[in-house]
């Protein structure tokens, strides 16, 4: 299965130094920290999506992890402010679905869950299909749309709209042998 692991550029390079994420101390740790918080096409996000096209609901999953990696942005002042989505092959077995990923299907879910997954083993960094980063020319409305989340998240709209001005800007491609450029 292909999960998307929302990070942050801190916590990438954290990732590549430890060679892995994953379960244990770490970056992107489920709030148990017992499992890595990840996006996937779940069967809520296909609900909520209402498309058959693997590759409109991977990238709608990989749009799920550049809005978590948005929060994790919110709660790391001195992480770059660029949003950073690791996407990894992983066994079915690994992955479960999170609470929220119901909320499509009329569950008692938080709809920002929705394709939210854990994984409860480690993926090696040089497994790793792909990392998607923003671009440098992002960082403003990025940095904008971090300071919006509270207001938007209690239902401000125009700060809904700043928040959903970081998605104008399409996340770049690039091979996990990359990450000591994007890091450097």
């Amino acid at each position: 299965m292909r999960v998307y692991v929302p990070l942050t550029l801190s916590a990438l390079e954290e990732a590549h130094k430890a060679g892995e994420l994953g379960p244990g101390p770490g970056p992107g740790l489920s709030p148990e920290r017992d499992a890595l918080v990840a996006y996937a096409v779940t069967p809520g996000l296909r609900e909520w999506y209402l498309s058959d096209d693997i590759e409109e609901l991977e990238y709608a999953a990989l749009g799920r992890a550049a809005q978590a990696s948005l929060r994790l942005l919110a709660a790391d002042p001195g992480a770059a402010r660029r949003r950073v989505v690791v996407a990894a092959d992983v066994p079915d077995a690994a992955v479960s679905p999170a609470p929220g990923d119901g909320a499509a299907a009329g569950g008692s879910g938080d709809p920002a869950g929705l394709g939210e997954v854990r994984v409860a083993e480690t993926v090696r960094l040089a497994k790793a299909a792909a990392v998607h980063l923003d671009a440098a020319d992002a960082e403003a409305d990025v940095a904008a749309a971090v300071d919006a989340l509270d207001a938007a998240g209690r239902g401000d709209e125009d700060a809904r709209f700043t928040v959903d001005g970081a998605e104008d800007h399409e996340l770049l491609w690039y091979a996990t042998q990359e990450i000591p450029n994007l890091l450097g």
